[in-house]
């Protein structure tokens, strides 16, 4: 009873502004209950500053994730919208479930769940800003991983080339080959005409100077030789032809291929992209690599924040009234349902015994 009459005279001598009601419901604290007790005012008003704060970064966050998705900036500002109010509520729910009641060791293990959530937020909040921390050196190496992707496409494609065009080329040079033997034969034939005009002595010519019979003969191997390059020349065309126009085929439609993959490796600049140019800056350089460590441990420390103060904080006031009300709402609950069990049971008693007295013979 004297503490009933405590409480109302505290709460006469102090006021609650709205600011400070807004911090303690983001603190996810009853409002009813922290009314009782000033004492806890700064305590849970604190918790809410860093539920709120970390809530407003998540928007942030997800505004930017989204715009280097969508590149719109009422889509991304509608999902920033919706993922902070995700993360407040979610943040609200992790700190009011920690009970100051129990054990030591009943209030670790049931932290140890919630501080595992609350870092993993905080990972997920801290990428996005990280990546607008490094833009610059982010873009820069976007470029470096663009270029190194044409590069490795251009080998790929011209490996295709290879690939497809390989027998037509073989084939092309097969023939090249055949009619370069039918011109050596020709160019001997008009060389050893030549020796035998002039008189040159060898083991094919007479040493005769003139136009003679061995020259005639000459002119005549000549002619049919000439015959034979123009003939086979005439005769393979048409296959030449067909050669080039596959060859000619294979090289537009594998160059139409790697202008649009280009087309698309120049737009690669979406959040995966950013992320792996991160990744990438983080292993090549030692200052971003720690740098962005940093930056995730600072977001790590502002999602359990709030989870580590309600643990380390010693049971207050706030603490009791909780444990009072929640114990009057079980005994309350218990009490209705002893009650039911008992009303019920003296109906049926009841029930049984009426039926008896109207049918003895049962």
């Amino acid at each position: 009873m004297s503490t009933q009459k405590i409480i109302p005279s505290n709460q006469a001598s102090h006021s609650m502004n709205w600011f400070q009601k807004f911090l303690m419901v983001c603190s996810g604290g009853n409002i009813h209950i922290l009314r009782k007790t000033p004492s806890e005012w700064n305590k849970f008003a604190g918790i809410g500053g860093i539920v709120l704060f970390t809530a407003i970064f998540a928007t942030l966050s997800a505004g930017y994730a989204m715009f280097t998705v969508f590149d719109d900036i009422w889509i991304s500002t509608g999902f920033a919208l919706l993922w902070g109010l995700m993360i407040f509520n979610l943040d609200r729910y992790i700190v009011s479930s920690i009970k100051k009641t129990g054990t030591w060791w009943n209030q670790i293990l049931m932290a140890i769940p919630r501080l595992i959530l609350a870092a993993f937020l905080g990972i997920i909040i801290s990428k996005p800003l990280e990546l607008k921390i490094f833009e610059k050196e982010v873009n820069k190496q976007l470029n470096t991983i663009i270029q190194r992707n044409k590069t490795q496409l251009q080998a790929e494609m011209n490996g295709r080339i290879l690939q497809q065009s390989g027998p037509f080329e073989t084939e092309k040079k097969q023939i090249q080959t055949k009619i370069a033997d039918y011109q050596r034969s020709y160019d001997s034939a008009s060389v050893e005409l030549e020796k035998e005009i002039l008189g040159k002595q060898s083991g094919l010519t007479s040493g005769k100077v003139g136009y003679g019979t061995n020259a005639k003969r000459k002119a005549e191997l000549k002619e049919q030789r000439r015959q034979d390059l123009e003939n086979y020349r005439q005769q393979i065309a048409p296959r030449q032809d067909y050669l080039d126009k596959e060859i000619s085929k294979v090289y537009t439609n594998i160059e139409t291929e790697r202008t649009k993959t280009e087309t698309f490796e120049d737009k690669f600049n979406g959040f995966a992209a950013r992320l792996q140019a991160l990744d990438e800056l983080g292993k090549n350089t030692a200052i971003i690599g720690v740098a962005a460590a940093f930056i995730m441990g600072l977001f790590i420390s502002l999602e359990i924040a709030p989870v580590l103060v309600k643990l380390i904080s010693a049971v207050g006031p706030y603490d009791y009234l909780l444990e009072k009300t929640e114990n009057d709402f079980r005994l309350y609950s218990k009490e209705k349902i002893e009650k039911g069990n008992a009303g019920t049971d003296w109906r049926i008693d009841d029930f049984k015994d009426r039926l008896g007295k109207d049918n003895p013979d049962i």
